[in-house]
């Protein structure tokens, strides 16, 4: 390579990262079909680490669980989550068709180091120990040990065929967040926060967008108004003949003198 030449760039992506239990999927693929020339560098952590990595610079957005730091990140929350209760198929609460944290009292409920939920007070008796994670804590539970709380999303990707879950009522729920670092609101990030609020193509460009369009000659408006500057006029720009003056013969009509017959004064 000589010095005057230079390397080719590969074109800048989109970094995102996502928790455990969050699918991008169906925001994805409008971003493939909005902007195919931008890739998405997809970056899972775990739930205590989405926030670090935007912190540090090392993604441009997350999709991450509440709650943020706000100093620092700005958030856009994007639904909430039921929480669930995961047990055997033979435990005894799978004949109620919901759980509540009453029915918990007898029950050891695991709460894993990465609990994604904010108990003021936790139901059931605890544990002799703290899982690690979530999947640890499955594990415990196929053994029969005790049962786990966790958002639905969560049971959904720890699924095992001899476990199943309830709808838990009245405690806490997961909300589920855009995230992005507040010092850096970049035209991707406002590419992505259209693209998460459901925004039609037009409307989520982005601050990419409302550059262009600033940028568009002026010509182009004033040649869509020209249509609205004729009213009133003729094809060879003469005056309109007033409305309701006009004869038979196509002579304007001369107002009559005195207040009888049936013309009206103007």
């Amino acid at each position: 390579m000589t010095e005057t030449e230079q390397p080719e760039q590969s074109p800048a992506s989109f970094r995102l990262v996502y928790v455990p239990g969050v699918t991008p999927t169906k925001w994805l693929r409008v971003w493939e079909e909005r902007l195919p020339d931008t890739p998405v560098e997809l970056l899972q952590s775990a739930p205590a680490d989405g926030h670090a990595l935007l912190l540090s610079g090392g993604a441009d957005a997350g999709l991450v669980r509440l709650p943020v730091d706000r100093t620092v990140l700005s958030a856009i929350p994007l639904y909430t989550e039921t929480t669930v209760v995961v047990f055997p198929k033979d435990h005894w609460l799978a004949a109620a068709e919901e759980v509540t944290a009453a029915d918990l009292a007898e029950e050891v409920v695991f709460h894993p180091q990465d609990d994604t939920l904010d108990w003021p007070e936790l139901p059931g008796r605890p544990a002799l120990e703290r899982p690690a994670t979530t999947g640890d804590a499955i594990e415990l539970v196929a053994a029969n040990v005790g049962v786990l709380a966790v958002p639905q999303s969560l049971a959904r990707l720890h699924h095992r065929r001899d476990l199943t879950y309830r709808t838990l009522v009245d405690v806490p729920q997961s909300q589920v967040a855009l995230a992005w670092p507040e010092d850096a609101t970049t035209d991707l990030v406002e590419e992505f926060i259209g693209i998460v609020r459901g925004r039609t193509a037009n409307s989520s460009r982005g601050r990419t967008a409302a550059a262009e369009e600033q940028r568009r000659p002026s010509s182009t408006k004033k040649s869509k108004a020209q249509p609205q500057q004729r009213t009133g006029q003729g094809g060879s720009g003469k005056p309109k003949p007033t409305p309701g003056r006009r004869t038979g013969g196509g002579r304007t009509a001369q107002p009559k003198r005195g207040g009888s017959g049936g013309g009206r004064k103007k």
